[in-house]
């Protein structure tokens, strides 16, 4: 049975919703990643984390895994075209971020030194 979506905005959301998928996407947008690499790009996050997050962004189609069949093993992920399709989504909310919740804070560390 699919889901009733009352919005179009909902399916984006539930794509990269979470902690870590939209940091994950971004730094594909900056070239293949090979897990290791992801890991350390996304200071904090655990190896189960990131695993189960790449499994469900392949799962959604926005990257996929490409296996090297060679010793030692060697595994790379990059942005599908969809996935690479949400680039203008998280420059929006990037943009959004520095105009409003920066600023955000910027006024509430000013009105706390007052």
């Amino acid at each position: 049975m699919t889901k009733n979506v009352g919005c179009p905005t909902e399916v984006t959301l539930e794509m990269i919703s979470g902690r870590w998928k939209a940091m994950v996407i971004y730094w594909l947008l900056q070239g293949d990643r090979r897990f290791n690499q992801l890991q350390r790009d996304l200071s904090g996050i655990t190896h189960r984390t990131l695993s189960r997050q790449l499994k469900e962004l392949a799962a959604n189609g926005l990257i996929e895994r490409h296996d090297f069949a060679e010793i030692p093993p060697r595994v790379e992920y990059r942005l599908t075209p969809l996935g690479r399709s949400l680039e203008p989504v998280l420059l929006a909310m990037h943009d959004w971020a520095v105009e409003h919740a920066l600023a955000d804070e910027a006024q509430a560390l000013t009105a706390s030194a007052v």
